[in-house]
């Protein structure tokens, strides 16, 4: 070998710079440490996870099951099975009044999946997506991954913690292409009315930009009956997913209603990305929309009912401040600023002392995020009473200062 040989270059071990600015999501690492006290034997209340205790339906069980049977366990199309796309534009006519073609629906693993193609089918490095703060993080991230940025604007109390037409029209830059949205809304539960949504989409408009509205949790609502944006606004994106009214989180499957003029592009990026949804996912989600399904998913709506209602009244009085009334999904954003301005240390000790697992709002943005907690009613009217019950005692104890 040559002894004036260059010397290699070193190989760089160093992460992609965009996994810097992806921040992990707390109520992971919450749930993590929970599982791993309840493996040493400590009794732990789960009010920190976005999913309920129910599993999925039976009728959606053995839908899958017969199709594997069948032996249907092969890809789908790209965008899904023809028929469940057909049975998704049935059901928004059904239920909500709006005639879509099922061409315009895009069936993706889970609701992320379906913003995973969004977010790269539509947005270009350094173009910027609305979103209010507090809200669900990852929205912003995948932003982020295509080398876009999330655009968070602080959003009180007084609108609902949701954006309004007129922070559109105020925060719109040369760099925005969407505002995203979400009714019912992940941490606050709640909800966009109508009129709400069409101010929306006008604002946008305006700016010759894209309203995307998150509706997976829609059905699960409380004070009225679900709606959708297509019903003021047929230009609207949506997402939604089978994973929380349909009780179906680990099939992961959700779909987006987009422009069909996009679908194209959004079917080349799915065949790249994830080839085909999860064929059972799609086979038990055609039982979804059965008279026999329904029945029963409407029963699970009016148990987390009454556990909102149950934890409306409890709350307040340890002290936990409620501003505005979720009216939908099934999350209670509380405003714990009597007892901390680090969330995430305080809800770290509640898990650790009392075996209560909530999540610290520093996991939905920046805005009054150290004084907020998030509490998920998502475990049984009993649970939720011994939860409360624990508080109260380990509250009274800090009050007094024995703790």
């Amino acid at each position: 070998m040559s002894t004036n040989q260059a010397p290699a270059t070193p190989v760089s071990h160093a992460p992609a710079r965009r996994c810097a600015d992806i921040k992990p999501f707390q109520v992971m690492a919450i749930l993590a440490e929970a599982q791993a006290l309840q493996a040493q034997g400590q009794d732990i209340i789960h009010l920190e996870v976005g999913e309920p205790d129910f599993p999925t339906p039976q009728p959606m069980i053995d839908a899958a099951i017969t199709a594997m049977n069948a032996g249907k366990t092969g890809y789908t199309p790209a965008l899904g099975l023809p028929q469940l796309r057909q049975k998704l534009a049935d059901y928004y006519f059904d239920r909500f009044g709006v005639r879509i073609s099922p061409k315009r629906i895009v069936l993706a693993p889970g609701a992320s999946g379906a913003l995973l193609l969004l977010t790269a089918a539509r947005l270009n490095p350094g173009q910027q997506i609305l979103l209010a703060d507090p809200g669900y993080p990852c929205n912003r991230h995948f932003a982020r991954v295509f080398e876009g940025r999330g655009q968070l604007l602080p959003c009180n109390a007084a609108q609902k913690f949701q954006l309004t037409a007129a922070d559109v029209r105020q925060h719109w830059s040369a760099d925005t292409k969407v505002a995203l949205v979400a009714s019912p809304a992940n941490p606050t539960g709640t909800v966009l009315s109508l009129d709400e949504l069409s101010a929306l989409a006008t604002a946008v408009r305006e700016q010759q930009g894209e309203l995307w509205v998150d509706e997976i949790y829609q059905g699960l609502n409380y004070t009225s009956a679900p709606q959708t944006v297509l019903s003021v606004a047929d230009d609207a994106v949506v997402l939604n997913s089978f994973s929380k009214f349909f009780g179906m989180t680990g099939w992961r499957l959700g779909w987006a209603v987009v422009p069909e003029a996009w679908v194209p592009d959004l079917d080349t990026l799915a065949q790249n990305l994830f080839l085909a949804p999860p064929t059972p996912a799609q086979y038990a989600a055609l039982a979804a929309f059965e008279p026999e399904t329904m029945a029963i998913l409407e029963q699970r709506r009016a148990e987390l009912a009454e556990r909102r209602d149950y934890l409306m009244q409890a709350l307040p009085p340890l002290g936990f401040a409620v501003p505005v009334a979720p009216d939908g999904a099934f999350y209670i954003y509380a405003d714990a600023s009597r007892f901390t301005s680090d969330s995430l240390s305080f809800c770290s000790q509640v898990l650790r002392e009392i075996g209560v697992a909530i999540t610290p709002g520093v996991d939905f943005g920046e805005h009054e995020a150290g004084s907020h907690v998030r509490f998920a009613f998502t475990t049984r009217l009993e649970r939720l009473q011994e939860a409360v019950a624990r508080l109260a005692a380990w509250l009274n104890n800090r009050a007094d200062g024995t703790r």
